[in-house]
């Protein structure tokens, strides 16, 4: 919280707010998540900080429900100035760096996103639905962090987001999964502008996706596990074959959760990752994007086996075929979903090059 811009959209102020620098005694800040530190008690301890006096009862209990989503509560001062975040227990393992500037670059544009979505469900949501929901609103904040940066414009136009005239958004649902609806005007290739026109949104977050393949003996894994989608449309089959996947935790590259899905859907250690792309899986109406990988590995001889978290209420199962049966799903069609049939296609062109230098 002594971070200004973040500080000024819990409070709904459009200026600065005065505070002053102190310091708190026998005190840890603790990743709980990261992006948040937190004060803990902790003897001999000390952490620099700030106190402010909000304006009045709105402010305190706009921080209030902030800290609540959060899971934490904020530490008043007798006189009514306002500290931090608290939260009851230390957890040594968990500490983090008292360096507001350190955190800020690390921290800073994803927490404002978090911000800016928590706040926006003031009076709308509990604090207790929305901490249900936290891991997701950090992710999305990731997510849009990542999107900021943009991909190379050597084909398309170079029109850009903030071109793009927003005049009503609205989240019709929001739980663990959001849509938005926009009604917006944006840049024609003509070089006006559009009509105002309403566009709805599903909010996703970034997903690792990982091929595993044992070069040596020329077979891949895939898993297989029930999904809402497939579902959703009345598949008589809503059990499917697919890749190892995850979801971007905030603060992770796609790299590091392909490796860690691979070890908890999979029990599997990956030697190498081949980049194979990073897209959009549905750009008219998703903002999910993929960052597809084949991993390199050495898979077991087991045909069949169990995966998955069960804290995450994974029901997993895997199976190990040699390369040619993998490739008979794209004729069959049994390989129906796109992530598989890119990375079987893939592995196709570059299979004679990762065999020659397994």
């Amino acid at each position: 919280m002594a971070y200004d811009p973040l500080l000024r959209i819990v409070l709904g102020r459009d200026c600065a707010v005065d505070v002053e620098t102190s310091s708190f005694e026998n005190t840890a800040l603790i990743d709980d998540p990261a992006c948040f530190p937190c004060l803990v008690a902790k003897d001999g301890g000390k952490v620099d900080g700030i106190l402010f006096t909000p304006e009045n009862e709105i402010e305190i209990e706009r921080l209030t429900y902030f800290a609540a989503c959060l899971g934490v509560y904020p530490l008043q001062t007798q006189d009514g100035k306002v500290t931090t975040f608290w939260r009851d227990k230390y957890q040594p393992h968990q500490e983090a760096s008292n360096s507001p500037h350190g955190w800020s670059v690390t921290w800073g544009a994803i927490a404002l996103e978090v911000t800016q979505e928590i706040m926006a469900y003031h009076e709308r949501r509990s604090a207790n639905a929305v901490n249900a929901g936290l891991q997701m609103i950090l992710s999305r904040a990731h997510a849009r962090v990542e999107a900021s940066k943009g991909v190379p414009a050597n084909l398309r136009s170079l029109m850009q987001y903030d071109q793009i005239e927003v005049v009503q958004q609205d989240s019709p649902h929001a739980g663990f999964f959001v849509t938005r609806d926009f009604q917006l005007r944006h840049p024609t290739f003509s070089g006006g502008q559009s009509p105002v026109v309403r566009r709805e949104v599903f909010v996703a977050t970034d997903a690792a996706i990982v091929l595993p393949y044992d070069p040596v003996k020329d077979r891949v894994l895939l898993v297989e596990q029930f999904r809402m989608g497939p579902y959703g449309r009345g598949d008589i089959r809503p059990w499917m074959l697919e890749p190892v996947a995850g979801r971007v935790d905030p603060g992770e590259t796609p790299e590091a959760t392909a490796s860690r899905e691979c070890e908890e859907e999979a029990g599997l250690k990956l030697i190498a990752l081949e980049k194979i792309s990073s897209h959009y899986c549905s750009p008219g109406c998703s903002t999910e994007y993929f960052h597809l990988f084949l991993g390199v590995c050495d898979l077991p001889d087991l045909n069949t086996g169990q995966g998955g978290l069960e804290t995450e209420h994974e029901d997993i199962r895997t199976h190990v075929l040699p390369f040619e049966a993998a490739m008979d799903l794209l004729t069959t069609g049994e390989a129906d979903n796109g992530p598989l049939v890119l990375s079987l296609l893939w592995l196709a062109r570059e299979r004679e090059r990762l065999r020659s230098a397994a």
